[in-house]
């Protein structure tokens, strides 16, 4: 957490390592907050249990160039069972030509789940280099 807000989600790791990593990533520093980080952890496993459809969980994009942070607000704008294609991504943000750029900043998002990168897939349907294995761990589940 930073001010209140969400900086990065990471799964798998214990709270010491992720907090040296996010730390070391975002160069600033960050605090463990129990009870805005068990709201977090709340909204995110009833995400994955389909008893949620949208998160209500601030967040802080800041350390992101304005480029990525277009790339993810339009992302976040796909609604659960929906996909997007990284051209369509690109069209809406008004750069048709930057479609390789597009999947690069969403490899780079920090709020997976919550921003839903794996969401967006190459034009011809493959699942591109988001983590194809963990979503495709998912999808069987409908929890995407």
């Amino acid at each position: 957490m930073r001010k209140d807000k969400v900086v990065a989600i990471d799964f798998g790791i214990d709270q010491e390592t992720f907090i040296h990593r996010t730390e070391r990533q975002f160069n600033f520093s960050i605090y463990y907050a129990p009870n805005e980080t068990a709201a977090a952890i709340l909204q995110v496993q009833e995400y994955l249990e389909g008893q949620r459809t949208r998160f209500d969980l601030p967040t802080d994009l800041s350390v992101l160039t304005d480029f990525q942070r277009q790339v993810l607000n339009a992302t976040q704008q796909i609604p659960r069972g929906r996909i997007a294609t990284y051209m369509d991504i690109a069209l809406k943000i008004g750069k048709p030509k930057a479609v390789r750029a597009v999947g690069q900043a969403l490899g780079r998002n920090p709020i997976p789940i919550v921003i839903p990168c794996h969401r967006v897939i190459a034009s011809d349907g493959s699942l591109g280099g988001y983590s194809a294995q963990e979503v495709a761990a998912w999808k069987p589940r409908g929890n995407y």
